[in-house]
């Protein structure tokens, strides 16, 4: 049997598209986008919107550049989208006292509903991607997921292991 780990390795001549798991990530993520989108649009949110509030959900307030990273948005793409969040009254925006060119998002009340709405609208999504994993493959699937990015960690330029990608925030204004 062949090293399935060569087949999904691009530099190699046994390379099976089928076997990259890159490939098969943005595969996932791509249908997954397209089930939830028409989901979210139907509540009134946006897939960014929905990142956002579930990671509030977790943790809040965060600053964006906290945020960009959590959601895995560009932090000049997150400061638009927390700008239209706040003209839609789903968070509140303040400089951190200590340093006002750090921006802390919180959400509203009106977030907290939205955020509500969006996750007992997704949740039949995610108990159909579920399904059929016993409790031991969803630990192992998400294990290796950690462990891929954490083994990406290294190559990522202008990023000191175990540094944050947005580690630094910008003083784009955020109102």
């Amino acid at each position: 049997m062949q090293d399935p780990r060569e087949l999904g390795d691009p530099g190699t001549p046994a390379f099976q598209l089928e076997k990259y798991p890159f490939y098969l990530l943005n595969r996932l993520v791509s249908r997954y986008n397209v089930v939830i989108e028409s989901r979210l649009k139907a509540i009134g949110i946006d897939i960014p919107y929905w990142r956002v509030l579930m990671v509030l959900g977790q943790e809040s307030p965060r600053s964006v550049g906290q945020l960009a990273e959590a959601a895995v948005i560009p932090f000049s793409t997150m400061t638009r989208i927390v700008q239209r969040m706040v003209t839609a009254k789903l968070v509140v925006c303040r400089p951190l006292a200590s340093d006002n060119r750090v921006i802390k998002v919180t959400m509203t009340a009106q977030g907290k509903r939205k955020l509500s709405e969006a996750r007992m609208t997704t949740a039949p999504v995610y108990a159909q991607i579920i399904q059929g994993f016993s409790i031991e493959d969803f630990e192992h699937l998400t294990r290796s997921l950690d462990r891929l990015h954490a083994n990406l960690a290294v190559l990522v330029p202008g990023k000191r292991n175990g540094d944050s990608l947005a580690g630094t925030e910008s003083a784009a204004p955020v109102k």
